[in-house]
């Protein structure tokens, strides 16, 4: 009789439990912010390039980042010109994002796609030119907040990647957040 009583108690420990569950995964943590590692962008940076002629100076990129309601933006600026604005928006899986540039004359290249794992963030992107596709992949590893190497690599098959130039980035001053709901 001890057994069942034990076995009936257990079993209605366990239900609970599981109603437990159940209310705690309704009522638990919110979700992660999707936008909290493209602040990582936010500031000014020093982009030198492997490409860079000797004697030459390194490129000072700013990124103006603000997260407008849904949308995350960078808007950047290459040694004092405005180049594009950066549109993120999340994907259906965590890490994952669609790409846009804007450039100033209105004009936005083609949807892209960022892929965050960990320190390596990959941007992958076609352009297709009469029947041609070339594909593009930019893969940035991050040291700390303060330091990205890049490589930016070309394919015509989306298969054989060739390197088209790689370099560093350094920060050189933090960008003030922007929030507009």
């Amino acid at each position: 009789m001890c057994f069942y009583f034990y076995m009936r108690l257990l079993r209605s420990i366990v239900f609970a439990a599981s109603l437990l569950t159940v209310q705690f995964a309704f009522a638990g943590d919110p979700a992660p912010d999707p936008y909290a590692p493209l602040w990582l962008y936010n500031g000014s940076w020093r982009v030198t390039r492997k490409d860079l002629k000797p004697g030459a100076k390194p490129d000072q990129l700013v990124n103006q980042c603000a997260l407008v309601g849904k949308y995350f933006t960078c808007q950047q600026i290459v040694n004092g010109e405005t180049g594009a604005l950066l549109v993120f928006v999340p994907a259906n899986q965590a890490g994952h994002y669609y790409t846009q540039n804007v450039r100033l004359d209105g004009r936005a290249g083609g949807r892209g796609n960022l892929e965050i794992q960990g320190d390596h963030w990959t941007y992958t992107s076609t352009w297709d030119q009469g029947g041609t596709s070339t594909y593009y992949k930019t893969v940035n590893v991050f040291t700390g907040r303060n330091k990205i190497h890049f490589e930016q690599l070309e394919s015509k098959n989306n298969k054989d990647w060739k390197t088209a130039n790689s370099g560093d980035e350094v920060r050189i001053a933090n960008g003030t957040k922007t929030v507009a709901r």
